[in-house]
């Protein structure tokens, strides 16, 4: 059986494959001129594909599934998206990048839409349209088992370093909830996860659906019952303005995705997968 440290550095290697590189060129038919032309949707139904931007190692919402060859993206966005390329009756194709090239990637028209547990805040609702919300989730912080009696309440991190995910809503909250500590931006959450485990952080702010993972795959790491003043999280999918049309479709799928039960459902069913993977 392996230990921690191998599960969180499988965990790790779900996030190396596919990354997008800051030279790319916009999509075809995506450009920032051709907008102005056309409707998102029409565009890409005569494209005849999807063009999603993600960042992998974030299950369940988006992560890798090395059981099989290939690339394989799976989790609850992927499952989503994969309704939306359903719903224009076009292929799925999936962009993979850090999550702080996201949205910069969509206002260069490199992507149509930005997915991956994606918080619309009222600053990021300036440069971007969102759909609604899809998932709800709530801020918190992971710590070692054996710190467990060390830190009762956020006032007792004072002086401690705090990892969190680069350019994540979790990276605001540190910086505005927790200014007495020095806080680690990290470009994955499993780097995060794998500097607690080895004494370099004291804890790790992440949002509880994710944290339930690490959790489950590491039985010396525990969730603090602390909550935030930031405490609800929530997760849509971001947009370039003006694409009403999208938006509407967007809507029409997650509307029916919850109606039916299957947010839920993929969930539940990529949370099971995320853990298994992590013991292979």
């Amino acid at each position: 059986m392996f230990n921690n440290k191998c599960k969180l550095m499988i965990c790790a290697c779900l996030t190396v494959v596919s990354i997008v590189v800051a030279g790319c060129g916009a999509i075809s038919g995506g450009t920032k001129d051709s907008a102005k032309d056309a409707k998102l949707v029409d565009t890409i139904k005569a494209r005849g594909e999807l063009v999603i931007g993600t960042a992998t190692g974030y299950p369940p919402y988006i992560f890798l599934d090395t059981s099989k060859p290939g690339t394989n993206y799976v989790g609850l966005d992927i499952d989503l998206a994969q309704k939306v390329a359903d719903k224009l009756g076009v292929k799925l194709k999936v962009e993979n990048m850090t999550f702080q090239a996201l949205l910069s990637s969509l206002s260069a028209h490199k992507i149509d839409l930005a997915i991956g547990g994606i918080n619309p805040t009222d600053e990021r609702k300036k440069t971007f349209d969102f759909s609604d919300v899809y998932l709800v989730s709530h801020n918190r912080i992971i710590i070692r088992k054996a710190d467990a009696g060390k830190y009762k309440t956020l006032t007792d991190f004072k002086g401690q370093t705090i990892g969190v995910q680069k350019s994540s809503t979790q990276e605001s909250v540190a910086k505005n909830e927790m200014q007495d500590c020095k806080i680690a931006s990290l470009t994955h959450v499993p780097d995060a996860i794998l500097e607690l485990t080895q004494g370099q952080v004291s804890g790790v702010i992440v949002e509880d659906v994710v944290g339930q993972q690490y959790l489950m795959m590491n039985p010396d790491l525990v969730m603090l019952d602390i909550t935030f003043k930031t405490d609800k999280k929530e997760s849509a999918i971001c947009v370039n303005k003006g694409n009403k049309d999208l938006i509407a479709i967007l809507n029409e799928v997650i509307k029916e995705e919850k109606a039916n039960g299957n947010i839920d459902k993929s969930l539940h069913k990529n949370d099971e997968l995320a853990v298994s993977l992590a013991k292979q």
